[in-house]
């Protein structure tokens, strides 16, 4: 191989060219790239700053990484041979980002080449869809609509700080009316008429579609009801056209990583996020 180089590209039409069709050949591993990009195609919000770097060799992309917003880097593409050529970078051209997500692996890799202290902040497991099996629950699921966008806020919040409290505050009752007008499925399970879950599906794309997050308040747990809104927005997926439905659970959380496999979800490979301390 010869050596590799990178191109940091200055829109997200030039990444596209690059390397849009290597990310959808492989849509499993690449869920996170394509489902974030994809809103950033579809809804680009004001003064959002992208990362988008590929990585080259013998005439050929064998890579790349992305960042968006506030997140952290994206190393699901990444060849771990050119973590330390991405770590350089970087430190160069994104010196402000909160740390990196990716397969385990990968984003081992390429926090050890930065150099920084860092700690691990989430260790998640990726699920897809085997055979969908429907669990008993009380109650029934909808579609949530506009008029549901201010309760979808409130709840992401909630899910936000329980899931990832180290991401920095936003406009949530925005970002999910954006997603729903955006036609990505939000399934709110309901009881006597009082919403008690809430789970999301992507719109599918290549194929691909992935769950999250998947929401129950405090005071509606341990009846079902999250797990009964998983299957039915992953019903909503299913018929229209996902092949691949994918979702992700932390791993220090016992009791969503076994209601997942019940419905029929099994495991595809563990992934790491890490946030630098410095």
């Amino acid at each position: 191989m010869e050596a590799m180089d990178a191109v940091v590209h200055a829109s997200l039409e030039s990444f596209d060219v690059a390397t849009l069709d290597r990310l959808a050949a492989d849509p499993v591993r690449n869920t996170v790239a394509l489902t974030t990009l994809d809103r950033v195609r579809r809804a680009p919000a004001a003064d959002e700053v992208l990362t988008l770097i590929t990585f080259h060799a013998d005439g050929a992309v064998i890579g790349s990484l992305v960042r968006i917003g506030g997140r952290p880097f994206q190393t699901a593409d990444l060849p771990i041979p050119a973590a330390g050529l991405a770590a350089n970078l970087v430190a160069r051209i994104d010196p402000d980002s909160p740390g990196v997500t990716g397969p385990c692996e990968t984003a081992e890799a390429f926090a050890t080449a930065t150099g920084r202290a860092y700690r691990q902040a989430l260790h998640t497991r990726l699920y897809r869809l085997g055979t969908l099996v429907l669990p008993q629950a009380g109650g029934a699921g909808r579609l949530a609509t506009e008029d549901d966008v201010e309760l979808l806020g409130v709840w992401r919040v909630a899910f936000l700080a329980e899931a990832v409290p180290e991401l920095p505050p936003e406009p949530a009752t925005e970002a999910m009316r954006t997603s729903v007008r955006l036609c990505n499925g939000h399934l709110l399970w309901e009881v006597g008429g009082t919403p008690v879950a809430w789970a999301m599906a992507s719109l599918p794309q290549f194929g691909m579609t992935r769950i999250g997050p998947v929401y129950t308040p405090p005071e509606h747990r341990r009846h079902g009801y999250g797990a009964a809104a998983t299957a039915a927005v992953t019903r909503w997926a299913l018929d229209r056209g996902a092949t691949d439905v994918l979702l992700f659970t932390d791993l220090s959380n016992p009791i969503s990583n076994s209601i997942y496999q019940r419905i029929g979800y099994r495991p595809v490979e563990d992934w790491a996020e890490y946030w630098w301390q410095d």
